[in-house]
């Protein structure tokens, strides 16, 4: 009985602690699907005898207006300067977790993704400056350094069995540094002239939500309508809107109200009552003792969930079922019977497909190998060097973020499609031979404890 009891016990305290990554990696497998689709309708659309209205659709005004205050945007800028900032929310929460809990969390866990990240960002960047430097797509250089993180689960998922937990943890952390990355290079070199009021306006907001946290506050609404007013501050400072998101996600208490002993201290006393109150009432509904116990549960349950936790859990769907596919729909069309001749002999798609396809392969896999020679990281259990080259590969599924970049770099609509249909050769490019690799990986044998966790997964 008491083995029993201390299994169970075990394995809820290994759940607890992987439903996080559980959770994640199945619901961007499941939207990487929906990408694909939306992708697929996107350019079908832009091709068809109404492509016309694809362009027409997208660019449709919208606006807002209360009293004096008027804000008018066209329907594409309201996904990318607006739905795009829940995106980046949703990243700056995963970046946060996993600096304070996950991968990222020591210097001697974090270090191989690390370093596997910076080469899967530099290189790919080196090599489409080398292209184009000097020539008017210079801009573009941040295009190839993005890592898809939906689409490359969701292809390492068409593995099976072979898409271990390793694997699946490495990806993550890989694509989540790629998207500190992202965000820096957006920040900095991607930000138009800059209107230091609205900056003024937005670092005094960012110190009230700052003050929020350390103050205790953990009410969502409280955050949502100050972040709400960051994005605007940032909408009209010329810093991109969309790095709102994260700031704003840094602010968000990572505490909880109480301790997970203190926790199971109550559900146990909270159980113990409602299960001696069973025989006041017929059921649940005339049973006072039970309702009040109820409630005090989930009082409690809310404490001991911090507010990052929740936020997350409770936005990631909407992220990747809704937010991104929508992006993905009004940013993927482009039509090939006008760009795909320029873009086959164009310098920024060279560029771009080279950055991604052989930049991102091989700068993961160099200096991946570099750390480990130089002592600096260690190779993750139950991973060989083709693991890792062929998640190189799926690096090189660059589809979101890539687009989103390529569309702050670009403002000439030739080169905007340009780099979509780089973007997206190379994206399906290194999806296949990613996936191929994987598939022919010897699988490594892990701990027995470990292996079972993997199956629970």
């Amino acid at each position: 009985m008491n083995d029993t009891h201390k299994n169970v016990e075990n394995k809820t305290a290994i759940e607890h602690i992987l439903e996080p990554v559980h959770h994640f990696i199945h619901a961007e497998a499941s939207s990487g699907i929906i990408l694909l689709i939306c992708v697929m309708v996107a350019m079908i659309w832009a091709n068809s005898p109404w492509a016309e209205t694809y362009d027409h659709f997208w660019h449709m005004d919208m606006s807002i207006s209360v009293g004096d205050f008027h804000l008018s945007k066209s329907f594409l800028h309201w996904i990318n300067d607006g739905l795009m900032v829940i995106f980046f929310f949703v990243v700056g929460l995963e970046i946060k977790r996993e600096m304070l809990v996950g991968e990222l969390a020591s210097l001697k866990q974090a270090a191989f993704p690390i370093g596997a990240a910076i080469g899967g960002m530099l290189v790919p960047a080196l090599i489409f400056s080398a292209l184009n430097i000097g020539k008017v797509g210079a801009a573009g250089w941040g295009i190839p350094m993005a890592t898809d993180i939906a689409f490359a689960l969701g292809i390492l998922s068409l593995l099976g069995n072979k898409a271990t937990l390793p694997l699946k943890v490495f990806l993550a952390a890989l694509a989540i540094v790629d998207d500190i990355g992202a965000v820096l290079a957006i920040a900095l070199f991607y930000t138009s002239q800059l209107a230091w009021s609205y900056v003024g306006y937005g670092l005094l907001v960012l110190f009230v939500l700052i003050g929020c946290n350390r103050i205790g506050i953990r009410n969502p609404i409280i955050y949502v309508l100050l972040g709400i007013v960051l994005w605007y501050t940032c909408l009209k400072s010329g810093i991109h809107a969309t790095v709102a998101g994260v700031l704003l996600a840094m602010t968000i208490p990572a505490r909880t109200r109480i301790k997970a002993d203190d926790f199971l201290k109550k559900i146990h006393h909270y159980l113990e009552r409602f299960e001696n109150s069973g025989e006041c009432g017929n059921n649940i509904l005339t049973n006072k003792v039970q309702k009040a116990v109820i409630i005090a549960m989930e009082k409690s349950c809310e404490q001991v969930e911090a507010p990052l936790q929740r936020l997350e859990h409770t936005l990631h769907p909407w992220v990747s079922f809704a937010i991104m596919p929508l992006f993905a729909l009004a940013n993927a069309g482009v039509n090939l019977g006008q760009d795909l001749e320029n873009a086959l002999f164009h310098p920024v798609s060279w560029g771009i497909f080279l950055g991604l396809v052989v930049g991102k392969q091989g700068g993961i896999l160099l200096f991946s190998w570099l750390s480990v020679r130089l002592n600096i990281a260690q190779k993750p259990e139950g991973m060989n060097w083709l693991h890792v080259y062929g998640i190189g590969w799926l690096g090189g599924v660059g589809f979101t973020m890539s687009l989103f970049i390529g569309s702050l770099a670009f403002t000439d609509i030739n080169l905007i499609n340009i780099s979509k249909l780089a973007i997206l050769g190379a994206s399906i490019l290194s999806g296949f031979i990613g996936w191929l690799l994987l598939s022919k990986a010897k699988t490594i044998e892990i701990e027995e404890s470990n292996v079972c966790v993997v199956d629970d997964l």
